[in-house]
């Protein structure tokens, strides 16, 4: 999502693409509407085509991608596998069947399917996958750690982070690679695009959130979904544990904060000359009997 801030495309994340919950990666979608996108300063038109297909997209904005997406289509189809788990010929079928269930979902306006060549199809794995490669060779392309694999009559775009070449562009790649070197190399060259930065600098609180995510994603559990829902709830609870009271309460009224709390738990605590402190002597004998005021009168007239 960061990547693409600004770019004629939106991210989607997890899509649901059946009855029974099977769930894509990432689906890069070409942004509509009217107007343009505007992205450091500059008018990133959006592309006008017949059919929902544009002109190619390197020429319609002027961001530089991580190598590999160079040739977007409209509809970007993208599935990964971490240092956790093997890309696989059954992962690449889950792929096509993914753009199958896509290409029927999501209807042009006329209601039509998009055209075939509307979509890319991307893979996207941490490690070299070295058995799929035995039995299905692998193309270079012309960028490093970015192949070409032909598969079930679509062509494939095959990222390898691991493999992919030491660069400031491929800074979002690196965040997800397992040698350490080259994570190191991510955090250095990063630069968030996020459209509200935190007040803490040009980068605000983006590091603290690219750390958790590293933690996050170095710890995954291989037999449980973690999914965005997940990850933004631990993210809070995290910014919450390690928040002052004081940066907890500010900006809440007084009155806010009280009116989360029973009169009991306002009290407790409290002395009782503080809690009669301020009421009026209507409220403060409330509910006492008679006969227990008029004890009280008695003694201390006693008392002088």
């Amino acid at each position: 999502m960061e990547v693409f801030e600004g770019a004629p495309w939106r991210v989607e994340l997890e899509q649901a693409l059946a009855l029974r919950s099977q769930l894509l990666d990432v689906a890069i979608i070409e942004a509509t509407g009217e107007g343009a996108v505007r992205a450091s300063g500059v008018d990133c038109p959006l592309a006008s085509g017949r059919e929902g297909h544009p002109e190619p997209p390197a020429a319609q904005c002027p961001l530089e991608l991580p190598d590999g997406l160079e040739n977007l289509r409209p509809h970007n189809l993208l599935t990964y596998k971490s240092q956790h788990e093997a890309l696989t010929a059954w992962t690449l079928d889950e792929l096509i069947g993914h753009y199958v269930n896509y290409r029927k979902l999501r209807l042009n306006p006329d209601g039509q399917r998009h055209r075939q060549d509307a979509f890319g199809l991307y893979a996207v794995a941490t490690r070299f996958p070295k058995a799929l490669q035995r039995e299905h060779p692998l193309t270079p392309t012309a960028w490093e750690g970015v192949y070409e694999l032909p598969w079930g009559g679509h062509q494939v775009r095959l990222i390898v982070l691991n493999a992919i070449a030491k660069h400031a562009r491929n800074a979002p790649w690196e965040l997800f690679a397992s040698e350490q070197d080259r994570i190191r190399q991510g955090l250095i060259h990063y630069r968030a695009r996020h459209p509200h930065p935190s007040q803490g600098g040009h980068q605000g609180g983006h590091w603290e959130l690219l750390e958790r995510l590293h933690l996050i994603y170095q710890r995954e559990n291989l037999d449980m979904a973690y999914t965005m829902e997940d990850f933004l709830r631990e993210t809070h609870e995290l910014v919450l544990a390690n928040m002052t009271l004081e940066e907890r309460l500010k900006g809440l009224a007084a009155d806010e904060v009280l009116q989360r709390y029973d009169p009991e738990e306002r009290l407790k605590g409290l002395e009782p000359k503080e809690r009669l402190k301020g009421l009026e002597p209507e409220e403060r004998l409330k509910g006492l009997d008679p006969a227990t005021i008029e004890a009280w009168l008695a003694k201390q007239r006693g008392e002088h």
